[in-house]
């Protein structure tokens, strides 16, 4: 991708898709999936099908929820590359002192930013997350600190928006500025994306904490942005953040991320899941996807240089869109 500010618009053919599969697509769309508010699909660096629903349009933002999470992995990496971090295996504790004073647990003292890169790190709930008590703390770092470390075993996969919200507060505590700002300097603005403005925080209800007053990306009473939801974005400038994965952390020929740290975070650490990333095979090709409760996703298919963005009305449930990638999508690729 050379020079470019905005997306270029092409003809599926141009590109190797076949125009027909995308009209499928389109179809289909306008049949199902209610609660769809946009699709991007991008190939070989263009746009080649790009559908909004219910008044949104390339400008309007998206609460992203989970997909957060891959965008503090490709911080956390940026922060490595740049030495404000040592490494993955960095210990967790060495960021937080005042957490560590009082850490008699051995457990908790061996643990690294790797395990929460992998959502490998134990923690003192077992099943649901206590999100509702998190959000009435004073002090959101220190209570998921206290619970880190204190059920099953290091090593043992164990989803965890915490895990996440850490390593936002990492990035603040060694580099000195906050995620949201971080990003915008070393991530957002290189890639022309939208600078993400500061967001007040008016309170901690459910609504500010959980998405429907999400503006720009919140953050806790310590004003440590949220690292495990709480961003929003473009569904282009999702669809920017994927390429960059896709084209091996370059943009416009600058090296953003490193080519280690993209390997890292798509190698299988745990079973389908990379550094905040979500992994999958079928028929021999390898995704890995920036996943967001409610069915908003970002998916990578480098072997196809191809990056479908979804994004979807906020919901609570868990809605897979991989049909559209099997049914219309992947098969529109001319071999």
């Amino acid at each position: 991708m050379n020079n470019l500010t905005e997306w270029e618009t092409r003809e599926a053919e141009s590109v190797g898709m076949r125009s027909d599969k995308l009209k499928e697509l389109d179809n289909a769309l306008n049949f199902q999936l209610g609660i769809i508010n946009s699709v991007v699909v991008v190939r070989k660096g263009g746009i080649v099908f790009e559908k909004y629903f219910k008044g949104f349009g390339p400008q309007d933002i998206h609460d992203v929820t989970s997909v957060t999470q891959s965008i503090i992995s490709a911080l956390i990496g940026i922060a490595i590359d740049a030495g404000y971090i040592k490494s993955v295996d960095q210990k967790i504790l060495d960021f937080f002192p005042e957490a560590a004073s009082g850490a008699s647990d051995l457990l908790k003292r061996s643990l690294t930013l790797k395990h929460l890169l992998t959502m490998t790190a134990p923690y003192a709930w077992k099943g649901s997350e206590p999100l509702d008590r998190l959000r009435r703390q004073k002090n959101w770092t220190m209570f998921i600190l206290d619970m880190l470390g204190q059920k099953g075993k290091a090593g043992e996969f164990q989803y965890s928006l915490a895990s996440a919200h850490l390593l936002s507060a990492i990035i603040k505590r060694s580099t000195g500025v906050s995620a949201r700002e971080f990003a915008n300097e070393h991530l957002f603005r290189p890639l022309g994306m939208r600078e993400i403005p500061d967001q007040k925080m008016k309170s901690f209800s459910k609504d500010d904490v959980f998405g429907k007053n999400t503006t720009g990306w919140i953050k806790d009473p310590q004003d440590y942005n949220t690292g495990g939801w709480g961003l929003t974005l473009t569904p282009r400038d999702m669809a920017r953040f994927g390429y960059l994965y896709v084209n091996r952390g370059k943009w416009d020929n600058k090296q953003i991320i490193s080519e280690n740290w993209i390997d890292e975070s798509v190698a299988q650490h745990s079973e389908d899941y990379g550094y905040l990333w979500w992994l999958r095979e079928d028929n021999g090709i390898a995704t890995y996807i920036a996943a967001g409760i409610g069915g908003t996703y970002i998916y990578c298919i480098p072997e196809k240089e191809l990056i479908v963005v979804i994004a979807s009305k906020f919901d609570k449930m868990i809605i897979d869109r991989w049909e559209l990638l099997e049914d219309y999508i992947i098969p529109a690729i001319i071999e």
